[in-house]
């Protein structure tokens, strides 16, 4: 082979000029093996010559491939393809450490096994779902949509069943979005989310929050510049915990509706919200995808989410499916039926979310004595402001304390750690607010 860093020989293996399609491209050929491991790329001006674009263009290229950490080194010294980060991974997920039993990890906005429902029951009425162990690729049980159709947030075309939240999401964006749109996004947002649209190769234009929701001008100033999606949270923010009033939703379809952008809607909190399920469905039918999860309030291993959209759009989610599974569980499908048609399993979500309340608001008002602010609303994690987050993450860590950065959630610099509130009981108060307090400074 040529050797890589002949930048003739690179450039003819690019397809297009932009700086995107650049790092796009040239990840392709790192992680096909085309361009090995340890081979250095060429040089900025080299390339941009060959290419006939700016080195400007090329450097933002080269900048993006650092950021994705597959490749390292300096301008001056040259690039090189990193070992360790070939393969795509989702940075901000694998940075999240698993501590030990001496650590009181407050890192993860996890339910408590205590307050979740039993699955024994639930679990032996799902074995004797309809159809059991066919491999027709059946989108929801009809039981399970009868029940949803209850209270759903709007009128939607169509309920497909799917493998959790995350993938949910991840699904309806890799069948609507090519590498390289733009995405606009409510901002702070779940890493997991950022990681999926880093991975993706999009550009993130986020969408500021405040105390209501995602700003109106901000989601307007984002839409001028005509982004293929906008993703938020449409009841409570999994980084902040604070709710979306009906008031700044309707605000925020009265944006969207000088835009044709597609609109997915992450309700991943789902029922531990006190606040009603709520959507823009109704105004957008034909461009908005509803994402309901049922992880925090009956058990992450039901794996199980459900989604909606209109009959079109339902039909390209199962169509892109088809390369995987093509179906959900239907034993984890009757089993999320069962639970939602008991009383008793209803009653065990009420009296969990009436204690996670609980659990936050005795944080937040504890940090509120010390003059700490932190975000108000509800679900299973607050912020709290610090001076330095850095010093905050080391100073909690010295007190055996876990929580995470708030930059895992954001596309720069922040001044916030992220505390989950879901298995905060009150024995743990005391240390953490003081532990908190010291960490502020």
């Amino acid at each position: 082979m040529t050797d890589p860093t002949d930048a003739a020989w690179f450039a003819s293996r690019l397809t297009e000029r932009s700086a995107k399609a650049i790092a796009r491209e040239t990840g392709a050929m790192i992680r096909s093996g085309a361009l090995p491991v340890g081979c250095q790329l060429p040089t900025v001006r080299d390339l941009g010559h060959v290419l006939g674009v700016s080195p400007a263009t090329v450097s933002e290229a080269w900048k993006d491939l650092r950021r994705q950490k597959i490749v390292d080194g300096t301008g001056r010294r040259g690039l090189r393809v990193s070992a360790s980060h070939v393969t795509a991974r989702p940075e901000r997920m694998t940075s999240v450490a698993n501590y030990g039993p001496d650590i009181l990890d407050l890192s993860r906005a996890v339910p408590d096994p205590a307050l979740l429902p039993d699955l024994g029951a639930a679990m032996a009425a799902g074995a004797q779902a309809r159809n059991l162990n066919s491999y027709h690729r059946e989108r929801i049980l009809p039981d399970l949509e009868a029940i949803l159709r209850e209270d759903w947030p709007y009128e939607a075309g169509e309920l497909l069943a799917v493998n959790g939240g995350y993938n949910g999401i991840y699904t309806a964006l890799h069948a609507f979005l090519r590498p390289g749109a733009l995405v606009a996004i409510e901002h702070p947002t779940p890493m997991r989310l950022l990681d999926i649209l880093e991975d993706m190769a999009v550009t993130i234009l986020p969408v500021e929050r405040d105390a209501e929701g995602p700003c109106p001008d901000q989601l307007a100033a984002a839409l001028a510049q005509r982004p293929a999606a906008f993703l938020y949270q449409p009841r409570v923010s999994g980084v902040t915990g604070e709710l979306l009033g009906p008031d700044r939703l309707r605000r925020l379809g009265d944006m969207l509706a000088t835009s044709d952008a597609l609109i997915i809607e992450d309700d991943g909190v789902g029922d531990l919200a006190s606040v009603p399920r709520q959507s823009l469905g109704a105004r957008f039918p034909d461009r908005v995808v509803h994402v309901l999860s049922f992880s925090k309030s009956l058990g992450p291993d039901l794996r199980l989410a459900v989604l909606s959209g209109s009959v079109a759009m339902v039909e390209e989610i199962q169509s892109f499916r088809l390369f995987s599974s093509g179906w959900t569980s239907r034993i984890l499908q009757g089993a999320a039926c069962w639970l939602l048609s008991s009383d008793e399993a209803r009653a065990q979500v009420e009296a969990a979310r009436l204690i996670y309340r609980a659990r936050r608001d005795g944080l937040r008002d504890g940090l509120g004595t010390l003059g700490i602010p932190v975000s108000a609303g509800e679900g299973l994690c607050l912020t709290a402001q610090v001076e330095a987050e850095s010093y905050a993450l080391v100073t909690l860590a010295a007190h055996g304390i876990a929580v995470q950065p708030g930059s895992k959630s954001s596309l720069g610099r922040t001044n916030y750690i992220r505390i989950a509130t879901g298995m905060l009981n009150q024995a743990h108060l005391p240390r953490v607010i003081s532990a908190v307090g010291l960490a502020r400074s």
